[in-house]
């Protein structure tokens, strides 16, 4: 569902990712890791058609990012990792007018915003403005955003950000029941998360792919995996 070819990225002349490939495959949960500045988020807002690519390719759900974003853009929920909502719009009205903008009305439209926010916690301030929101409700917001349209896939940055241990929990177990129906990409700088939702990581470290696989076979026999994804990180800053 998503195929991710020699991919890079440069700002200036400054690359943000160098060279990333990596594959998803259907109904698969795979964690993104990565520190912070490690290009994940980059990465994934090329294939959300946000970013263009300076060389390489990627396929979203049968769809080149490059050549065609719309078709890109219709087979996705993106949920960026500050996401941009309207403070002055409650959370059913904003809702509603998104569900317009990916062609849903009527009582489509109720219907998915009404499971969006049952799904995602969110029926009790529903009639509540967004701008008087926690940040965990108001990533909340944003989740339920991308599942409006139930798309087959869902790239979600750092979903978890801002939100308490019981949410966290919550969240961990939505993403796990989402990989039944969806090919999700979720992106994480704590280990646990994706040890506890994934079914296969990439990680990336200085703008490259440092290991891939499920994760039981990409960490070595008796290592643990936060022992590992540190020698990963500080073999680059010896590359450095």
């Amino acid at each position: 569902m998503i195929e991710v070819s020699h991919l890079t990225k440069y700002y200036g002349d400054y690359a943000a990712i160098r060279d990333v490939s990596f594959q998803v495959g259907k109904h698969q949960v795979v964690g993104f890791l990565g520190p912070n500045g490690a290009g994940k988020s980059t990465t994934m807002r090329i294939l959300a058609g946000f970013l263009t690519a300076s060389s390489g390719q990627a396929i979203v759900a049968g769809h080149d990012v490059l050549k065609d974003p719309l078709a890109v853009r219709r087979s996705i929920g993106y949920m960026p990792e500050n996401c941009p909502l309207y403070p002055e719009m409650r959370v059913a009205e904003y809702l509603g007018f998104r569900a317009g903008l990916k062609g849903l009305h009527g009582a489509a439209a109720r219907q998915r915003v009404d499971a969006a926010m049952d799904q995602c916690w969110l029926t009790e301030v529903r009639r509540q403005l967004i701008g008087t929101l926690s940040k965990g409700y108001k990533q909340r917001v944003g989740l339920a955003d991308t599942l409006l349209a139930d798309p087959p896939v869902l790239i979600l940055d750092e979903p978890t950000s801002g939100l308490d241990p019981t949410q966290i929990i919550e969240t961990r177990k939505l993403i796990r029941q989402l990989g039944e129906k969806h090919t999700v990409l979720v992106s994480s700088h704590i280990l646990s998360e994706v040890e506890m939702t994934c079914d296969r990581a990439v990680v990336i470290v200085g703008g490259q792919v440092a290991a891939q696989g499920r994760l039981k076979e990409m960490v070595p026999a008796g290592v643990k995996l936060e022992e590992f994804f540190l020698r990963l990180v500080e073999g680059e800053a010896v590359r450095a």
